[in-house]
């Protein structure tokens, strides 16, 4: 019922982030090699009650299929009546359950990975959600909620069980956050201990790391997070190393300005909620990501910091333009990249 993951396909799934997966960039994403893409989390009691911003969040276009939408909640029978609203209205390919965010304001409220210290109530969730709906239901994970209580494992078996079709796992506790490193031993364990799908997630920012983790362990694709938001190039890179063992040439500054403006250009057309200076302030943060690895990637932060126009981002880039040969000429350092 996963014909993504069927035969010998190795899909590269474009992770859901919070604030960054919207409908704008999982197409960007698809156009740059995303296989799979999954919509930003949404709550299921949000869904109920028909809050139109958390509706606003499951909107997608169809050349982004296969797609998922991915709910959060604990409460399993009311989850499974947010998936029916969810696909009497678009139809996505998956419901994906978060079992995963470490945010305070979803585990707060028993969402996300607070589940994995209830397994009992995981379990009901996994369970209603799937006997609701007659599409594939997935689930995302973490390893555990801390060091001392790692049983990625044990919830993944517990979620087979549960008629859960495909696993991802997150190769961190909730208490680590986004720190650390990822635990690709523990991935591996899972991927060996359910007969589902398990998809890889954690610390993948090329393709050699896809190649070395698909080596590594059993999983039957990988997800890729927050290194697509500085470098959605690292589909593609990703898939011509797969294919040819031959490294990409990463995406060039003029590439890098030209998905720039065409982020801003598409989110400003398909916005509802706000004009050209609300749309291209929430982009601030977006803008100063694309910069990372770009001589002069501080200089183009500091008027990022600022912006509110097209005009102004066009009047940015020409200025950069003018003085490339001096950030050529004399690299200075990219401490202050958003992580």
């Amino acid at each position: 019922m996963l014909p993504w993951l069927n035969s010998d396909r190795f899909p590269l799934y474009l992770a859901p982030m919070a604030g960054v997966t919207d409908v704008t960039f999982r197409g960007l994403c698809k156009d740059l090699g995303a296989d799979v893409v999954v919509t930003e989390f949404v709550s299921a009691e949000g869904i109920l009650q028909r809050d139109d911003r958390t509706r606003h969040y499951t909107d997608f276009e169809d050349g982004q299929r296969p797609l998922g939408v991915q709910l959060f909640g604990a409460d399993g029978v009311r989850m499974g009546e947010a998936a029916r609203k969810i696909i009497d209205w678009k139809q996505p390919d998956f419901i994906d359950i978060n079992f995963g965010c470490p945010v305070n304001k979803v585990v707060s409220k028993n969402g996300g990975s607070s589940l994995l210290k209830n397994c009992p109530m995981l379990a009901e969730v996994a369970r209603e959600v799937a006997k609701a709906v007659p599409i594939p239901v997935t689930a995302k994970m973490r390893i555990g909620w801390d060091a001392q209580s790692i049983n990625a494992v044990e919830v993944a078996k517990i979620l087979e069980d549960c008629g859960i079709q495909a696993i991802t796992v997150h190769g961190r506790t909730r208490a680590q956050g986004y720190t650390g490193q990822a635990d690709w031993e523990v991935i591996g364990q899972v991927a060996d201990a359910v007969k589902i799908p398990v998809i890889g997630n954690g610390d993948i920012a090329s393709g050699m790391d896809v190649e070395v983790r698909r080596a590594q362990t059993n999983v039957r694709g990988i997800m890729i997070g927050r290194a697509a938001m500085a470098n959605p190039w690292v589909f593609q890179e990703a898939k011509q190393y797969l294919e040819t063992g031959v490294h990409a040439t990463p995406a060039t500054v003029e590439q890098r300005f030209a998905f720039m403006r065409k982020h801003c250009e598409l989110a400003i057309a398909r916005s509802n909620r706000g004009g050209e200076f609300e749309i291209v302030r929430s982009m601030r943060s977006r803008l100063m990501g694309y910069t990372r690895s770009i001589p002069g990637g501080k200089f183009l932060r500091g008027r990022f910091g600022q912006i509110g126009s097209l005009m102004e981002l066009d009047d940015i880039l020409a200025e950069y333009q003018r003085q490339s040969h001096r950030f050529h000429s004399r690299p200075e350092p990219d401490e202050d990249v958003p992580a």
